[in-house]
């Protein structure tokens, strides 16, 4: 089955009018980050506030980096969410203890083995395809070179890093992902949502399908 169009994800939502604005520009996702280390955390009111104000059919994803299983299940026992995106070192088994569908992040840098990392994490929805960095997990805001990425993956990729209305469509065209992901290529400040450059960023995704 061919893909009509590439979905987009919002991610670091931390206020309620950045995530209507993201649904309104014609965001598929928005993206919740539960890890302390990030300026994009959100307490659990917060998202609660977000996931009430968003309509229907838009999927909620909760970020977790290295969380333990309580930590997680503290979040989704309170908060509506579709969907969890594990974004750091877990390993299979630890993600499949949560019983939410989920999807994998995987730093890449040049020596990933990324049919490897299908076979790992097998039970996921997705991968989703970051730039590795020695000092932090995501939001680096930096690329990483898309022709790794082999065209016999078989799970859908979400792709990340760097992206921003500039590079977006060649990124699609070179990459044709199931999804991109966006944070900081959309901010006026980590955490703080700019609502022309989500417009912006969406009308490129949709040019170039």
């Amino acid at each position: 089955m061919n893909q009509i169009r590439t979905r987009v994800k919002i991610c670091g939502i931390t206020r309620v009018q950045d995530a209507l604005e993201a649904v309104r520009c014609g965001a598929d996702a928005i993206g919740l980050v539960f890890y302390a280390a990030s300026p994009r955390c959100v307490t659990i009111l917060q998202a609660q506030q977000v996931v009430a104000a968003i309509p229907p059919l838009v999927s909620v994803v909760a970020l977790f980096v290295n969380a333990t299983r309580a930590e997680i299940e503290n979040v989704t026992s309170q908060v509506r969410i579709d969907i969890v995106q594990f974004h750091g070192d877990e390993t299979a088994a630890e993600c499949e203890q949560i019983k939410l569908p989920y999807f994998k992040a995987i730093r890449v840098n040049p020596d990933t083995n990324f049919l490897k990392c299908e076979a790992e994490f097998n039970g996921a929805k997705a991968l989703l395809l970051d730039t590795y960095s020695e000092s932090a997990y995501g939001g680096t805001g930096h690329a990483f070179d898309w022709d790794l990425i082999p065209k016999n993956m078989s799970k859908p990729v979400i792709l990340a890093g760097g992206l921003m209305a500039e590079n977006v469509g060649l990124a699609i065209q070179k990459v044709k992902p199931y999804a991109v992901d966006i944070s900081g290529g959309v901010e006026i400040s980590k955490g703080v949502k700019d609502s022309d450059k989500i417009a912006i960023f969406m009308l490129a995704v949709q040019s170039a399908n």
